[in-house]
């Protein structure tokens, strides 16, 4: 059951990058982008690494996707006053993948309830970075190299066109 939540979410994954690469409006390829962010944290969680799986929430989809927006804004590569309303159309791919990413956490917790933990034990600084590294050294850098090429698409949608 495990692996087919693995292959759907890594589809999500695969579907939502490369929605946020070919996505005209900016703004469209944020959302798509924390899409993709969000899926790899629920690949990281069934892989066993719940705190990798926090960091790519807290730190990636949360923070670096504010970051990013912030830029897009202050660039103001878009036509705001000539702005519409989306259409359905416009919006079904982000539906479609966040509600498959949905249903397969929420049948992964309903078919697997995560053990409570009954006692916290205090961990220091040294331990947590050993933890990190040694263990999670390779989720790391992947979570680095998707933020790299997160930089670069944003870099690249955003440039402007000489005329």
């Amino acid at each position: 059951m495990e692996q087919i939540f693995f292959y759907i979410l890594a589809a999500v994954v695969v579907i939502a990058t490369l929605l946020a690469i070919t996505a005209r409006h900016t703004v469209h390829a944020i959302i798509f982008l924390a899409t993709s962010f969000f899926a790899l944290a629920a690949i990281f969680y069934l892989l066993g690494a719940p705190l990798v799986a926090v960091f790519e929430v807290i730190i990636y989809a949360g923070a670096i996707m504010v970051l990013f927006l912030f830029v897009i804004m202050m660039l103001d590569t878009g036509k705001w006053d000539k702005a519409h309303a989306p259409s359905f159309a416009q919006w079904w791919p982000a539906i479609i993948l966040g509600l498959i990413i949905f249903g397969a956490m929420y049948t992964l917790f309903a078919v697997n309830l995560p053990e409570t933990i009954t006692a916290w034990s205090y961990v220091d600084a040294r331990q947590f970075s050993l933890l990190l590294f040694k263990r999670y050294g390779v989720a790391v850098e992947v979570i680095s190299l998707q933020l790299l090429f997160a930089l670069v698409g944003s870099l690249y949608l955003a440039r402007r066109k000489k005329p």
